[in-house]
């Protein structure tokens, strides 16, 4: 059985810059109230004519360009969204024919915030066993098209963008070491878009930080490792205060925690993407450290992984 590691990462996050207090000339809100519960300062909304799938294409793009891997030797795509172009086609079916990966089988994952892990997991069971060698994994979303900009409570929370990872097979020393996916629809009532987005914050913030939490310490176990051996942890950048409960269970110092949330808000699918781009940009991820990423949402699901970087 073979190991999965990620080859190359991109993002796109562009657009509209909208900050807190931009909020306060239409809500009952203030930069002060938001930033004290969320963490977020600004976020991106992408332009009108800006869809998923374009913000899919170009952050495919540049992960390929970093990866020095060619659109054609693509074996499948995988695209993690909630807010397709289109009920269908899917967006990876759109962003193949872009790419010019002919030879790629293309399908979407509807796992809100916890895509972009279930996407990695889903792409390492046909890497593992050697049916494919090189597979694209996208998160993407345009969450501003599904917001309810009259409700305060989840206006200010969400922005638009899309991460993206070439992976493929790596040696025994590098790589996914353990992951942990799972639900619980019973409380899938506490997220819902129809056609708005509308969440019970006070029960999300409850399943969150205590997910988190559990959901880092069980990859650990699985791969017989404890906190000390994590180098980097990336959230899904969701906010602050449950990012916070999750690092400081793994008693990780704060410099080795990716934020972005302050910059990007909820990004959904793309978060963990979108911060993995920033932080190895920066030189905080460096080949051979053990990066944990867990992410939750709608569903309810989560997801985990446990990497080390590196080919």
């Amino acid at each position: 059985m073979r190991r999965t590691g990620i080859y190359g990462i991109g993002s796109f996050i562009e657009g509209k810059e909208v900050t807190n207090k931009d909020f306060e000339e239409t809500l009952d809100t203030s930069d002060e109230w938001i930033q004290t519960r969320t963490g977020i300062e600004r976020r991106i909304f992408a332009e009108d004519n800006v869809e998923t799938s374009d913000m899919s294409y170009f952050a495919a793009v540049r992960a390929l360009e970093h990866a020095e891997e060619k659109a054609e030797d693509l074996d499948l795509i995988i695209v993690a969204s909630v807010t397709g172009d289109y009920p269908f086609p899917s967006v990876s079916s759109m962003i193949q024919d872009r790419l010019g990966a002919h030879k790629a089988a293309a399908m979407d994952i509807g796992a809100a915030c916890a895509g972009f892990a279930y996407g990695v997991v889903t792409a390492s069971q046909f890497i593992s066993t050697g049916t494919y060698d090189r597979i694209l994994v996208v998160g993407a979303e345009k969450l501003s098209k599904v917001t309810d900009f009259t409700d305060r409570n989840t206006a200010v929370l969400f922005g638009d963008g899309a991460g993206a990872a070439v992976v493929g097979p790596v040696g025994n020393d590098r790589g996914l070491l353990s992951f942990e996916l799972g639900a619980d629809g019973s409380g899938g009532s506490h997220i819902i878009a129809n056609p708005y987005l509308y969440m019970n914050g006070r029960e999300v913030f409850k399943f969150a930080v205590r997910q988190m939490g559990d959901t880092c310490m069980n990859l650990l176990e699985k791969a017989n490792l404890t906190k000390d051996d994590v180098d980097y942890f990336v959230p899904h950048q969701a906010n602050i205060r449950i990012m916070e409960a999750a690092r400081q269970r793994l008693e990780l110092p704060k410099e080795k925690m990716a934020t972005t949330v302050h910059k990007y808000g909820n990004t959904s699918a793309s978060s963990i993407p979108i911060a993995l781009v920033e932080d190895l940009n920066r030189g905080k991820i460096k080949d051979g450290d053990l990066v944990v990423m867990v992410g939750f949402g709608s569903g309810l699901v989560w997801g985990g992984l446990a990497l080390r970087w590196g080919r």
